[in-house]
């Protein structure tokens, strides 16, 4: 997976790639689909959210620019699969999940695989986790129609944002704030499920 699908296309991170190999996907993913754990694409988790294609997974941490000791807020735990990638990283992570059961599943699977120091929460994630701020880097895994201005206040000066951006075409963008302000990348285009909550409020 990790050569032929992650480093084949540009993923050059070492730390990022040691996590890839280390993580065991199957234990993230439902068991009706664990003969899929590894393939080239995202897989249903159930109450219509996925878990991310294994390249997006690497992609994100690696254009975050996650590293050992970081301070790392997740928006969308899902499986928990993100989440253990950061934390093989190194980084102190902690995740918000605003499907209960989905947060209360993942917090069990982390812990299985050995992943107990992720802190798991349900909540919105519009709204971030701001009595833990300020993260080096807040990563997105569901797309909100522009960008959390909440979450941009809960980085440091120095931090990244890696999220999926759009309605109908999603970008993949990176905001870095600095102190003269934020700067934006467009990294890709990709297709996420989209953020709901505070997301879906009008004037959001």
């Amino acid at each position: 997976m990790v050569e032929e699908q992650i480093e084949r296309r540009g993923v050059r991170d070492p730390g990022v790639l040691r996590a890839m190999r280390a993580v065991p996907r199957e234990r993230f993913v439902p068991e009706a689909e664990r003969q899929r754990a590894y393939d080239d694409g995202p897989i249903a988790i159930g109450s219509g959210q996925t878990i991310s294609q294994p390249y997006i997974v690497a992609f994100m941490t690696e254009a975050a620019g996650v590293g050992p000791g970081d301070r790392v807020l997740e928006i969308g735990t899902g499986s928990g699969y993100q989440a253990a990638v950061l934390a093989e990283v190194g980084a102190e992570v902690r995740s918000l999940e605003i499907i209960p059961e989905l947060a209360e599943r993942a917090r069990r699977d982390l812990a299985a695989a050995g992943y107990e120091r992720i802190r798991v929460r349900t909540g919105d994630g519009w709204a971030g986790w701001p009595e833990a701020a300020p993260y080096d880097a807040i990563l997105v895994t569901a797309a909100p129609a522009e960008v959390p201005e909440a979450l941009v206040q809960q980085l440091k000066v120095g931090g990244r944002m890696v999220l999926p951006l759009g309605t109908g075409t999603q970008t993949l963008v990176r905001i870095t704030r600095t102190e003269r302000g934020d700067e934006r990348e467009t990294l890709l285009v990709v297709r996420f499920v989209p953020m709901t909550g505070g997301a879906t409020k009008p004037g959001h």
